[in-house]
């Protein structure tokens, strides 16, 4: 007679304790009575089943919804290739038939206007976030501020170009990582001025209600770029706001506060930055910066 042999359950080494749980985050497994780690480094295999579609049934149809997509993602591609779905080779004599059928299907994907508008915004959403190293939060609140003003039918009578500019700034000061109109208009090859009209009529119509961008909106990457210490930045976030407590920065721009702030805060801290090189990063003129840091220093009898 042929015996089975049953598996004794892992025990921790530690306590002996057989209850486990698996920190996902971390990759690991740990004791729950005493905290041991048992494992680490594991490989986590994801769900199962994924469920893209509109259906409360477990599906596999592909990726996800996309709104940087013009069509979300939804319509099927005839990939490249000279293979079918099931791995087999394609005879050669319905190449060309194939060829044919993809060129249809790319082309039949672009059905009317809209979408032929809305696919050429996504690629300039793309091109110039690209440009600005924005992230992908900042796009797709973009591109869902663009189909808005679709909607609105706000796009008629503009270039897809200044529209897109527009949106994009907004959706930087949405997203907290505002970027000026000059660099939004270095970026896109749009006027200023244009950007910022068609940005207020945007703001009006689709109701966006932004608060003013602050100063310290604008520090972390202005230290970045200057490769300035931490002791710099903290520094500065500290002047800002004391002018901030005492309403110094009322009428004045926002960026230019802050090249002040750095500007001052590397005299104090003995890092040695010229005006000319904030100047270059903060997009303001050295004219600006000094006026700033006179009025500052002043302001807060700060001696640098």
């Amino acid at each position: 007679m042929t015996g089975t042999h049953n598996e004794e359950p892992e025990q921790c080494p530690e306590c002996g304790s057989t209850r486990f749980e698996n920190d996902g985050m971390r990759g690991e497994k740990i004791c729950s009575v005493c905290g041991c780690v048992i494992d680490q480094e594991m490989i986590d295999l994801g769900p199962d089943w994924r469920n893209f579609g509109s259906g409360k049934e477990k599906e596999r149809i592909g990726s996800p919804m996309s709104i940087m997509s013009h069509d979300k993602g939804l319509s099927t591609e005839i990939a490249s290739g000279s293979r079918d779905g099931r791995g087999a080779s394609i005879p050669a004599k319905n190449m060309s038939q194939i060829r044919r059928l993809r060129t249809w299907q790319k082309r039949m994907r672009i059905s009317n206007a809209m979408e032929r508008n809305l696919a050429t915004a996504l690629t300039h959403i793309n091109r110039i976030g690209t440009s600005l190293g924005l992230g992908n939060n900042v796009r797709e609140a973009t591109a869902t501020m663009y189909r808005r003003a679709v909607k609105k039918n706000l796009v008629r009578g503009r270039s897809i170009e200044n529209v897109v500019s527009s949106c994009l700034y907004a959706a930087c000061r949405q997203c907290s990582v505002p970027r000026t109109l000059e660099e939004i208009a270095e970026a896109s090859g749009v006027d200023r001025k244009t950007i910022g009209r068609t940005y207020r009529a945007l703001s009006r119509q689709l109701k966006l209600n932004l608060m003013p961008t602050k100063p310290e909106d604008y520090l972390q990457r202005f230290c970045s770029d200057l490769n300035v210490s931490e002791n710099v930045r903290r520094r500065a976030l500290g002047i800002l706001r004391d002018i901030g407590d005492k309403e110094a920065s009322t009428g004045h721009g926002p960026t230019g506060a802050a090249a002040a702030a750095i500007y001052i805060s590397c005299i104090l801290c003995h890092e040695h930055r010229t005006q000319k090189q904030i100047a270059d990063v903060s997009g303001v003129t050295e004219v600006t910066i000094r006026n700033r840091y006179r009025e500052l220093t002043t302001e807060l009898g700060i001696a640098a």
